[in-house]
């Protein structure tokens, strides 16, 4: 039997674990989880298994590996790579999976913000889009660079970097330099004119253990509907020192520069109305101008009515001559915005030490460093651009038609800018006496952000600002804020193996304290933390011989409060903050899972049930559509019942071709309806199915791959969504299904060695739905402009070598 090990992730120790190619990474992808293991046996995989069953942990976990992640299109975000795992509920509006305001991945009926996500161990937050602690995986490491992704549905292990992982972690491991020198590089170009490339020059070993690379990719495409671009810059740089017997050092610079247009966020009535290629008309600045100034009239009429008793003699409208219906086929002013988009502009950098301090004691220690310029830009008829006010080329609009109402454009520029700037050090001491393994370890953060909403100038004949630019000369802010961040963690933990069985345990404890410093506007100042130092872990794994073995593991886990003007306690007014901030609590865990695994020959069979008390759910209801910008308002759902089933199944027919398959239920309730602090019933909830919350999935996956020729299908099922609390609308059952093929030169010799052209299709049925719900947050009732449209079928060719 394996020797399991309780460790947390720290790089250093995930570097080791990488291989030096990425052809090599499954069979160490079991080293890559922060959880008992063995790194020298690893997870027991091939290098043809799909994915890693997790053979040796106490708890439900699967590895996919960069072999496997080689196989989908180039620049895909790994968390597509992950969506055929069990219990894994993936959404995105685009091919690659990477269009952040579309993309969200969710665990079990626990949504993005309350999983943890790594990379080589640095906390990387709660990865939502306008992240307050971290960054998206698509812009922290190109994805050619990851030699694993590790999901664990039920928990993360006790070392997780991460404050909010109260449903189960991801965590993504890079690759390690290779050993000799060389060059990677790929070229894809497919629809919606998208061109994708990347390069990686491997440096070898230089002498003295010294090895390391350097990494571009580029990504540009149009919109698969409207228009708009998205584009990408990134760079990796990865240094290592091999110590020998000491250790090693290992260095990373990853940065990237991405800007993207969205499209637009749907409700089920504009679909009925409009169809779900309704888009941003950000080809039609007359048009965009035209349905702004219709809204501002009809909401003009409005209030004059108000003050007159629904008298109308004597208005007069902001806009003369635009009338007060809009153009044939609009309803709403909400049908389709001029433009918006997501900037975001990050460096994170961070220095390991890995080393042994005697035979029995070592240590792994990480510093590092993460820097952030994020702004999302929405044009708005909510806003119009008041007189005197700055366009984009500098100069002081006309008042045109509207100088009653001091308007001077019908349209606004609304932006939500963002500043990250935070340091950490990870710290690991491990005590290896034979039997036991005993673990001391230590995280402690500090974060700086700033936020604020800033209102910019748009001219009233032709569009003068660009929403993929960062902005410059605002003629308002409406609030603007300091949110600091500290947070500590510790734990300690103990393996024991005993023959056949190997029991482990410990507890973290952590504190997040969280201040609000608001420089401008009407929000909250004040402070608020989140603390428990006793948040326990048990795990237990017993071989019942011949590839079999049962495993379960029990885990409390605390969601910590985040700083943040448009999420958490301080999105609301100081009177409202106020009012919670001594009574509210965070959002807590326990989760007890058990299973059996089993390994013999080609075959892998993993079954795992589970269940989650999930207390002090807190639920953030919108106020009004998205573009208004409202503050959310903060309740407490009280519990949560969560209980499901998972089944995967891996099975190599023969070396070439490998069988895949997975199927989740789950059932997350809510237990308690949300009422006021005076007792008020605000919202009956109790009984409901919580949103976002598929209760059967059913994945599968074909592979073929004999060296030259290979090929994949796989489809991905699962039912009905809610996208209300009270589960008064929901979005239907869908099924996708993507393909690839390809054929690689072998026995050439030379460059061309390896060399490899693939075809790859995704959404190869060309179903029409609606892959992201609660882009814009979820409502108590009704429906709500708050989904996004998946992408139709598109194709893309890619010509690569190395891999």
């Amino acid at each position: 039997m394996s020797r399991l090990w309780l460790v947390s992730v720290a790089p250093a120790a995930l570097l080791a674990a990488a291989p030096a190619r990425a052809q090599d990474a499954t069979a160490t992808a079991g080293a890559t989880i922060a959880d008992d293991q063995d790194q020298t046996t690893a997870a027991g995989g091939t290098d043809t298994d799909i994915v890693v069953m997790g053979f040796g942990q106490s708890r439900q976990v699967q590895t996919v590996s960069a072999i496997d992640m080689a196989r989908l299109t180039p620049g895909t975000s790994p968390l597509k790579a992950v969506a055929k795992l069990p219990g894994v509920n993936f959404q995105s509006a685009d091919a690659f999976g990477a269009y952040e305001w579309s993309t969200r991945i969710s665990l079990r009926g626990f949504n993005q913000n309350q999983l943890g996500f790594t990379l080589d161990g640095v906390p990387l937050g709660d990865m939502s889009y306008g992240n307050v602690n971290g960054l998206h995986i698509s812009r922290a490491v190109l994805s050619e660079n990851l030699a694993a992704t590790t999901v664990a549905q039920g928990a993360g292990a006790l070392g997780t970097a991460s404050t909010s992982n109260l449903g189960g972690t991801l965590q993504f491991t890079s690759r390690k330099p290779s050993d000799t020198f060389d060059l990677v590089a790929s070229g894809t170009y497919g629809s919606d004119d998208t061109w994708r490339g990347f390069a990686r020059l491997d440096s070898g070993d230089l002498g003295g253990g010294l090895k390391g690379y350097l990494s571009y990719g580029y990504l540009t495409t149009d919109k698969w509907k409207g228009y708009g671009t998205q584009r990408q810059h990134q760079v990796n740089a990865k240094l290592v020192e091999d110590l020998g017997a000491r250790g090693s050092i290992t260095a990373f610079v990853n940065y990237s520069d991405r800007r993207e247009n969205d499209y637009q966020d749907l409700s089920l009535d504009i679909i009925r109305r409009r169809g779900l290629n309704d888009d941003n008309i950000s080809n039609d600045y007359a048009l965009a101008l035209q349905l702004a100034r219709v809204y501002q009239n009809q909401a003009a009429l409005a209030a004059y009515r108000t003050a007159n008793n629904g008298a109308t003699a004597g208005f007069v409208a902001p806009w003369s001559g635009a009338g007060l219906t809009f153009p044939t086929g609009f309803g709403s002013v909400d049908d389709a915005y001029y433009d918006a988009a997501g900037l975001r502009r990050d460096w994170l950098g961070g220095v390991t030490f890995d080393g042994r301090l005697t035979d029995q004691l070592s240590i792994v220690s990480t510093a590092y460093y993460h820097h952030n310029r994020g702004q999302g830009s929405w044009i708005t008829p909510y806003s119009p651009t008041p007189a005197g006010a700055l366009g984009g080329n500098g100069e002081t609009l006309p008042i045109a038609s509207a100088a009653a109402y001091g308007y001077a454009s019908p349209l606004g520029f609304r932006t939500t800018e963002y500043g990250i700037d935070r340091a950490g050090n990870l710290t690991r001491l491990t005590l290896d006496t034979g039997a036991n393994r005993f673990e001391l370890g230590g995280w402690y953060e500090s974060n700086s952000f700033t936020q604020a909403r800033r209102f910019y100038g748009m001219s009233n004949t032709a569009s003068d600002r660009s929403a993929r630019d960062f902005q410059s000369n605002p003629y308002f802010t409406q609030w603007n804020g300091k949110y600091d961040t500290e947070t500590l963690q510790y734990y300690l933990a103990d393996t024991l193996r005993l023959g056949a069985l190997t029991l482990n345990g410990g507890w973290k404890g952590m504190r997040v304290r969280n201040q609000a410093n608001l420089l401008t506007g009407s929000l909250v100042n004040g402070k608020i933390k989140a603390e428990d130092w006793f948040l326990p872990q048990v795990g237990a794994v017993f071989d019942l011989g011949s590839g079999a073995e049962l495993f379960a593991s029990y885990t409390e886990n605390m969601r910590a409060f985040v700083s943040s003007a448009t999420s958490g306690p301080f999105a609301t007014t100081q009177a409202g903050f106020n009012a919670i901030r001594n009574t509210l609590k965070p959002e807590t865990s326990k989760t007890g899972e058990g299973g059996v695994r089993l390994r013999r020959g080609g075959l892998q069979l993993s079954a795992a049930g589970y269940y989650i008390h999930f207390a002090n759910r807190l639920l953030s209801f919108s106020n009004g559509s998205g573009i208004q910008g409202n503050p959310p308002t903060l309740n407490n759902a009280g519990n949560v019942e969560s209980y499901g089933a998972e089944l995967a199944a891996s099975y190599r027919v023969a070396r070439p071709l490998t069988l895949f398959a997975s199927y989740s239920y789950n059932r997350s309730t809510y237990q308690d309806n949300v009422v006021a602090a005076d007792g008020t019933l605000l919202s009956p909830t109790k009984g409901k199915t919580v949103v976002d919350t598929p209760e059967h999935m059913a994945k599968g996956e074909i592979v073929y791959d004999d060296d030259r020729f290979f090929a994949r299908v796989g489809g991905d099922y699962m039912t009905k969504r809610y996208f209300t609390y009270l589960n008064d609308q929901s979005v239907g059952a869908r099924l996708l299904v993507d393909a690839s093929l390809g054929y690689r030169l072998r026995g050439v010799g030379g460059v061309l060695e390896g060399l490899a052209i693939e075809g790859s299709v995704t959404n190869l049925t060309d179903k029409r739905y609606i892959s992201t719900i609660g882009s814009n947050g979820y409502t108590a009732s009704g429906d709500n402009q708050t989904l996004l449209a998946g992408a139709p079928r598109q194709w893309f060719v890619t010509l690569r070598r190395g891999f």
